[in-house]
């Protein structure tokens, strides 16, 4: 047996797929670097992470994080050989990233560059065409109740004609987003949620000609489930034929986590996800099933390092495109030193930070330790631990006068998308005697945390200060290092990690 949430970490717009006995799933990653996040397993149950499909953003705003912004809901097939992953920029177009080796680069293309396109998912049909669904951001395109089929020519590097709107759902289902087309028994199926994130539910569209018209059903609402809103995800087949479905719930300060789901088709050919107990057609998420194969590799993601390695491990993403200049693996062994940047375009505060290195949290209540020094150079310089949302609060090393600091800060964001606007407040200052300490933050189920240091590894002292978790735009919160001038001087000054454990 399995318990959902298979996955309680913010892997947002899952969308997953089969090629043999390995099943591979892309999410979300908005402003974070790398993006579009690749994961794998054997059993849709136990996952690893294994690539991303873009090592940069590449557009030259992402130089700065952009929240709200970047690498949306993608989707991704397996066609003649190929992986093709489809990703909407919301703000720039939708790119095609595409490769022959899941572990390998991609290349990229500009497929359209609409503004507002969001959510697309390519199908190709029995007469050599292919097709792109998709549906609008209505923060850039106006609407967000319809969903869109627009002809792709086949590589999938250029669109054909215009879009025709496919589905009206703003008197049946507003807010229709992510669909997922696919094709069964000769009809054209396209699983989407609708209702909103937070209190919505699953859709189901067919028809036997991809240009429609389509029936409408709901096949998966919360019910008396606890599961909130269960939303955007995809539909996959288990080489046995059983039918599954990935999807997100959004738990809010810590983001959207998976849930796997048991699908079935009725008689009638409409599917059903999860659990029918009263026999209506329409599934409620399942607390524990059965899994979907038995044996295979209990794969993790790693949560804690020790930067032991050449290279970052990919459970780490910056807040906007890195720069070398941020941080060595090698200047010394063991540690990662990330250097005191300024921030060239605006005030040094961390939701503006490019060099903040981030992570993905795996469940509801953890603490982090991590070990820093502090090796100041001028005024300002400053090392630390946090948690990025739009409520933050972090911990670290202070350079100042020849002498060090433990100092403690608390953010909050005002204007949340796009560049942003925060504000930050010193909450504590305590001379220490040399720039060497051990930094605790523990995040508890009630979603509050608390800072704390310590100069020996053994008794650590509290900040007297409750924090509370807060998302971040469109993501969960995340915990961070960071080093930088606070002042925004250029500075020789760095700050060495020795490691960032969670547990």
């Amino acid at each position: 047996m399995y318990s959902n949430p298979v996955l309680y970490a913010d892997y947002s717009d899952p969308d997953p797929i089969r090629v043999g006995d390995d099943y591979y799933m892309v999410a979300s990653s908005f402003t974070y670097v790398p993006g579009v996040p690749i994961l794998h397993s054997r059993d849709l149950v136990h996952w690893e992470i294994i690539n991303y499909a873009l090592r940069r953003l590449p557009f030259d705003k992402y130089s700065a994080p952009s929240h709200g912004s970047g690498a949306w809901a993608p989707a991704i097939r397996y066609h003649e050989g190929e992986f093709l992953i489809f990703i909407p920029f919301v703000d720039e177009g939708i790119m095609v990233a595409r490769s022959r080796d899941i572990r390998g680069e991609f290349e990229l293309n500009m497929l359209s560059c609409e503004i507002g396109w969001i959510d697309p998912c390519p199908i190709w049909t029995p007469d050599g065409k292919a097709y792109m669904v998709f549906a609008f951001a209505k923060s850039r395109a106006g609407i967000n109740d319809v969903l869109a089929l627009i002809e792709i020519d086949p590589e999938c590097r250029r669109t054909i004609g215009d879009y025709s709107v496919i589905f009206d759902g703003s008197l049946i289902a507003p807010i229709s987003e992510g669909p997922k087309i696919y094709m069964r028994d000769r009809y054209y199926y396209i699983l989407f949620p609708a209702g909103g994130v937070e209190r919505g539910w699953q859709c189901c569209i067919r028809s036997r000609s991809i240009h429609g018209p389509y029936e409408y059903r709901v096949v998966m609402h919360q019910g008396k489930s606890p599961v909130t809103g269960p939303h955007q995800g995809g539909w996959i087949t288990a080489p046995d034929g059983s039918d599954w479905f990935i999807h997100f719930q959004d738990v809010i300060e810590l983001g959207r986590v998976i849930h796997l789901e048991p699908m079935r088709f009725m008689p009638d050919g409409w599917p059903v996800i999860g659990s029918d107990a009263d026999g209506d057609g329409i599934g409620e998420p399942v607390p524990r099933w059965k899994e979907p194969v038995a044996d295979a590799p209990h794969y993790s993601i790693p949560v804690s390092d020790e930067f032991d390695g050449p290279s970052l491990s990919l459970q780490w993403q910056w807040q906007a495109n890195p720069d070398a200049s941020f941080y060595s693996l090698s200047e010394r062994k063991g540690y990662i030193r990330m250097r005191c940047c300024k921030n060239p375009l605006r005030e040094n505060l961390l939701w503006y930070a490019p060099n903040a290195l981030t992570e993905i949290p795996h469940g509801d209540e953890f603490t982090i330790d991590a070990s820093l020094e502090l090796c100041g150079d001028k005024d300002g310089d400053f090392g630390g631990i946090g948690i990025i949302g739009h409520r933050y609060g972090y911990i670290g090393i202070y350079f100042e006068n020849g002498s060090y600091s433990i100092r403690s800060y608390y953010g909050k964001v005002k204007e949340k998308t796009f560049a942003g606007l925060a504000e930050e407040d010193l909450v504590q200052k305590e001379i220490i005697p040399e720039g060497k300490a051990y930094l605790r933050i523990e995040v508890r189920k009630d979603r509050n945390y608390f800072l704390s240091y310590s100069l020996d590894g053994e008794d650590y002292r509290m900040i007297d200060r409750i924090f509370t978790l807060e998302r971040a735009t469109w993501t969960g919160a995340k915990p961070m290092l960071w080093a930088s001038n606070r002042l925004n001087a250029e500075s020789e000054g760095y700050a060495d990690f020795d490691y960032f454990r969670l547990s």
